[in-house]
């Protein structure tokens, strides 16, 4: 049965973006900014270094202002250098009595309360509305198994005890000024990110940390390696050498003058536009080895129809306007999951996307909420216990309505390239990660270089 989007989480009103159908094939260039991901964990990394670093080609997005925001009332020192896109940090001592605002990032309401336990006191974590649905619980728990206070609210009930450990935000997490560490298991089915936050602060507590994985599935493990090796290019010594366990030595963290990557997950809706509208999208900057599950989009695209030639740094994807379906795992890569269901929609032949159950807790549920928009466009998309399963239908214009998530805005744009009457809700919502993007988009169809800064 195909589901609904959830009610808790009804969009909030804004003006409806005419999402541009394309003129003709594409002809166009476009340069993507910095990686979210590797933007705020360099930057954690930063706040937590042995003197000054430096970050180039930093994301400057809401996700990443909401990071910068929330080191400095942490006591960092961020300042921007010539360009925006340069952040020099100044690491200071941690401080508490403070109030964090994350926003919808999850990268800040996971990566940080593991840093608050160093804080040298209460520090209180809450966000926007939608933020406060997000599963929190088995970062929180294994902070409480390292003998962290964590209460609920402001902190002003008093501790938590056993299963009263708060869920969601808001919540408060009483630092202490150090943490022993040592070891602690944790369910990471949900989001790899309470893997990922636990490891980023880890080699402050005396003992390290050892992290270990007790569920029965783990999702975005490119993500869990892109922190591995962010940590070790910072000198901190991690064993990851056994499935679902990782061990953090603890020790300093270097500082360090380091480029941040292009977000390859941003790039994906331009390249698959491609596709799409037929012509080429090319885009500058693509690494030749990398952590992001974006490295994906090449093969992803290859197989739904499109060619991908990577030129030096440069990749370029042709499309002939044919998509044709695909039947794929995106258990490592389901930030790419709402860019391929808005291409199985223009596909020639049925889809299913696998292994993305833990999409139900991003900003949205966002099997839910694809499942519901395609639909309201005429298309078939229905849930599975893991994914989606897209029949393409003629589709037609209606109001594509995106839930606070940046991906579902950028997911109605490329249905609009074909289908006329897309009207993309709050499409400003994509200032999570790619602030600007309605310009961008409209720069690539006319065919211009298409730059972010």
């Amino acid at each position: 049965m195909t589901s609904t989007a959830p009610g808790s989480l009804s969009p909030a009103p804004a003006p409806a973006w005419e999402a541009p159908v394309a003129p003709g094939p594409l002809d166009a260039v476009v340069e993507v900014p910095g990686s979210k991901s590797l933007t705020n964990r360099l930057l954690v990394l930063a706040a937590l270094a042995d003197g000054p670093g430096v970050l180039r080609g930093a994301l400057r997005s809401r996700d990443a202002d909401l990071m910068i925001a929330a080191l400095r009332t942490l006591g960092a020192g961020v300042t921007e250098g010539d360009a925006p896109s340069t952040l020099h940090v100044t690491p200071g001592r941690l401080v508490g009595d403070v109030d964090v605002f994350t926003g919808l990032a999850g990268t800040v309401m996971r990566f940080l309360p593991p840093l608050a336990a160093l804080a040298d006191g209460p520090v209180r974590f809450d966000g926007d509305p939608q933020a406060r649905v997000r599963p929190m619980l088995p970062v929180l728990a294994a902070l409480h198994a390292l003998g962290v206070d964590v209460r609920p609210g402001d902190g002003t009930g008093g501790p938590a005890a056993g299963t009263d450990l708060p869920a969601h935000l808001p919540f408060t997490v009483v630092g202490t000024g150090a943490l022993r560490g040592g070891s602690v298991d944790v369910d990471a089915s949900a989001s790899s990110q309470f893997v990922s936050g636990l490891l980023l602060a880890a080699a402050r507590y005396d003992e390290g940390l050892t992290v270990r994985h007790i569920g029965t599935t783990l999702p975005s493990l490119p993500h869990i390696a892109m922190t591995v090796e962010t940590l070790r290019e910072v000198g901190v010594a991690v064993d990851d050498s056994r499935d679902g366990i990782w061990r953090v030595e603890p020790g300093p963290v270097a500082a360090r003058d380091v480029r941040v990557e292009p977000d390859l997950s941003n790039a994906a809706p331009f390249l698959a536009a491609a596709l799409v509208a037929g012509g080429t999208v090319a885009v500058p900057g693509w690494p030749a080895r990398t952590t992001q599950p974006g490295a994906m989009l090449p093969d992803l695209l290859t197989r739904m129809g499109g060619t991908a030639v990577l030129d030096g740094d440069v990749l370029r994807v042709t499309g002939t306007g044919e998509v044709r379906g695909i039947d794929v795992d995106l258990r490592a890569a389901g930030e790419l999951a709402p860019t391929i269901a808005a291409l199985a929609a223009l596909a020639d032949s049925p889809s299913r996307l696998r292994g993305i159950g833990h999409l139900r807790g991003h900003e949205t549920d966002r099997l839910a909420a694809l499942a519901a928009e395609i639909t309201r466009l005429g298309g078939r998309a229905e849930e599975t216990r893991d994914g989606l399963v897209i029949t393409p239908r003629p589709l037609h214009g209606a109001t594509f309505r995106t839930y606070a998530d940046h991906r579902m805005a950028t997911s109605g744009a490329l249905i609009g390239l074909r289908v006329p009457g897309v009207l993309v809700e709050d499409v400003e919502t994509t200032a999570k990660t790619l602030p600007g993007f309605a310009g961008l988009w409209r720069a690539m169809l006319a065919g211009d270089a298409v730059e972010s800064r």
